[in-house]
Order: C-alpha cells, then structure tokens, then sequence
C-alpha cells in the first residue's frame, strides 16, 4: 500500500470526504503502538484520546492482537442471523457473567455504541409496551436517530437532522460545578412526571453513570442509587450506558459498581472490542428476551473477529489489575492538575472518577463563565507538543484526559506536563485572539 503525507492526504479529504466527517487534530494515523500514535509525516503523539476510550489497553495490545490473529485464521464472518459464531455466544457467556444486572441474564451483539442505545429502547418497548424513554440533559448516546433524539446536546450533534425520535423526555442531570445537585434533578424529574409523561407510559431511563461528551460530569454519590430506587418503585427499567466509562475506565469494570447500583440493562462498546467494532445491551433476561427471534441482531452484529478481541481484552482488564492502574492514573492527573488550577485561574474545576478526568475552562473562577475559545487553543498547542487531547463539556471549554489505562507513570508525568505547557502558552496569548461568545449559565 502506497504511503501517503498528511499535505497529499488533506487534499484528498478535502475532495473525497463528506464535510459532516469532523476530526480534532489536523493530519492524519498511519501508525500505533502502546501509547503512541504517529502520523503520516511520521510525527509522534502520546494519545491522551485514546480513539475516544476504545483504546483503553493501549494500541495494539499484544494479547488482544493475537486473539485477532488466530480467529482470522479460523473465521471472519458467519454472519450471526445465518449461523452464530462460537465466539458470539462465548462472549455472552462472560458479559452475563460479569455485568452488574440481575441475574439471570442474556446479551446481544452489535456495531456501535448508538446501535447498542437504539437496541436497548427497543427491548424495553418490547417488554413494558410503553412508548416513552427519558434521558438526561447534556448527556451523549449517539448520532442514529433515537440515540441522537436522546442526546442532551444540540451542536453538534442534532444541528438540522430532525425531526427527532417522539417520546423522548429529558432531565436535568446533577453537575455540582454549576450548582445542578441531586435533590434538584430528582425533582425535575418527579416534574417530569407530573406534567409531561406519568412513569407507566414509560418504557425505560437511559442514564450515563458519569457523563463523557458533557464533560466528565461525576454525579454526587446519592444521585444513581436514589434514581434507581425511584424507578424500581415505579416499575420503569433503568439503563445504564456504559458505553464510555466501562471496562475499567472509571476504576472499576463498570462505573455503577461504584454505587452499588445494579441496572436493568447496561450498554457497552468503545473499549470492549479492543480496537474493532463492537457492542453489547447486557441485561435482565425477562426484558431481553422479549422481542420475538429476528427482532434483534444485524448482519455483522457479533463479528468473531470482534468477539475474539473482546474476550482477549477482558482477560486483560482482570489479569493485569486494570482497575486498579486506572485509580492511580486517575489519582496523578488529578492532583496535578489541581496545582495547575492554583496557579491559573481559567481552570474553574478539576474532577473525574479513575482515569476519567477533566478540567473545565473558564474566563475566571469568579465568573464560570465557559471559555470553548481557550479550549481550542490549549489543544492546538498540545497538539502541536505531540500531545493527542480532546475536548467536551456542554460549551466544549471541557478538556478531558483519556490515556490508555497501560501508560507507564514517564509518559504520564510527560503527558501532563504537556498539558501545563500548552495551559500556559494558550492563556499567555494575546486576549484578542480569544474571541469570546456569550453564553448562558
């Protein structure tokens, strides 16, 4: 295959790839290994994105890349409505196994994490015969259309794509930092109830144990085991999309492990194929096995290549005490960047939960005003460090750290004093090349 530079391959984008098809960071991936990302100028990065935490073991994990290897030998594709692989119902085995949901329990397979959303809202369709889901504000489920429907954010991801999904509803989710608590989003949702849909037209919840494209938003520790006491009352299955913060990301397999709550449905993907394309709705048998044979699946829903991977990187997670590494990574960052936010006042808060960790932006702590401006030049100077950084946050003035979860502790002190670096050139800039937007808190 023939090798081409980021100049050539821009030019190429820019006449082949539909515009729509956004990218963070300018060039383009050739190569990766570990911790590393490299582009086709051959330019390094250490990769605090980790392809939006899939690469939770880093990229190319030895032990994952072999389980590639031997299934590709053995099987590509059966197509599961054909003939389900071995390695299809191997791997639902161990996700029923390990996922906190009550027992007993079925998975289903599938591509992405939107299609694991759109199959959970159809299984509980299915099993209560109500119409309504209810999701939280500034939450993210995806870009099909109930996942987008469900999504509590507009720009992006909703720009002039309706109309949208009908009985959808929305909460507010709690966000300490602007002042959102637990109390005061039961309530809405109690609201919700009263005014706009009564809890037994509803089908299902559809919750993020800690919000990622909101911004890394940690709910106070009350809030999910208090929702899901409300919702068994009420007989409303609850699902948890753990499509970002599982399989060791939060410093647990699952972020509600760290609240002892147990969901009707957990969603998973991103991580859980090591790198290749796979989802999983784990949850309830009752519910899960209410659609009718043919209802659920897909053409490549469950690829045994996929599975293989999978199966490979759960090994992992639990042989190499992933979790744990998680909690430390998390722990570093954190305090480091708390010593960054006394000496820079345009870091309002510091938070996360395991190695899910952020600092959201701002013109000045007095204020909270958000600053999306600043966020934009402190990932180009990242950037420009050989620094893979990502932002998020309702007013993306959120800068999220997603480094794989293997990174040895070197990379990560390199990787966070990269951070301070570019925090300090971006805010030493000239103001008049921070335009600021007004926005309303």
């Amino acid at each position: 295959m023939k090798h081409h530079a980021n100049a050539e391959l821009q030019k190429g984008r820019e006449r082949s790839v539909a515009r729509g098809m956004g990218s963070t960071m300018t060039g383009f991936a050739h190569s990766a290994a570990g911790t590393t990302l490299i582009d086709s100028d051959g330019k390094r990065f250490l990769d605090f994105a980790s392809g939006i935490s899939v690469n939770n073991l880093g990229h190319g994990h030895p032990d994952v890349v072999a389980a590639i290897h031997r299934q590709v030998d053995l099987l590509i594709n059966s197509g599961g409505p054909v003939m389900m692989p071995d390695v299809y119902v191997e791997l639902c085995e161990r996700l029923c196994a390990l996922a906190p949901v009550p027992k007993p329990a079925r998975a289903l397979l599938l591509n992405s994490g939107a299609e694991a959303v759109e199959n959970a809202v159809k299984v509980v369709r299915a099993a209560t015969g109500r119409p309504a889901i209810i999701s939280f504000q500034n939450s993210f489920h995806g870009r099909t259309l109930m996942a987008m429907s469900l999504t509590g954010k507009v720009h992006p991801y909703k720009q002039n794509f309706g109309p949208y999904a009908t009985e959808v509803y929305q909460a507010a989710y709690p966000y300490a930092y602007h002042d959102q608590t637990a109390d005061a989003s039961l309530e809405a949702l109690a609201a919700l109830f009263a005014s706009q849909v009564p809890p037994d037209r509803v089908a299902g919840v559809i919750v993020e144990p800690v919000q990622g494209e909101g911004g890394f938003v940690v709910p106070p520790d009350d809030f999910l085991p208090r929702l899901a006491r409300l919702l068994h009352e009420l007989d409303i299955p609850l699902i948890a999309d753990e499509i970002q913060t599982g399989l060791g990301r939060s410093g647990e397999m699952f972020a509600v492990n760290h609240w002892g709550v147990e969901p009707d449905l957990v969603l998973l993907a991103k991580s859980l194929g090591g790198g290749l394309p796979l989802a999983a709705v784990v949850g309830r048998a009752e519910l899960m096995d209410a659609p009718a044979p043919g209802g659920l699946g897909g053409t490549f829903g469950g690829n045994p290549v996929a599975c293989a991977a999978a199966l490979a990187v759960l090994e992992v997670i639990e042989r190499d005490g992933i979790c744990a590494r998680a909690r430390h990574v998390g722990e570093t960052a954190i305090q480091h960047m708390r010593l960054m936010q006394e000496r820079h006042d345009c870091i309002g808060d510091v938070r996360g939960i395991g190695a899910m960790t952020a600092m959201e932006l701002v013109h000045n702590r007095s204020s909270r005003e958000p600053a999306p401006e600043l966020a934009i030049a402190v990932l180009r100077e990242a950037h420009s460090r050989g620094l893979a950084l990502l932002r998020a946050g309702l007013y993306d003035n959120v800068i999220r750290l997603l480094m794989p979860l293997t990174i040895s502790d070197d990379e990560l002190s390199k990787g966070l004093e990269i951070l301070e670096q570019s925090v300090e050139s971006a805010t030493a800039a000239e103001p008049a090349t921070l335009t600021r937007r007004q926005h309303v808190r």
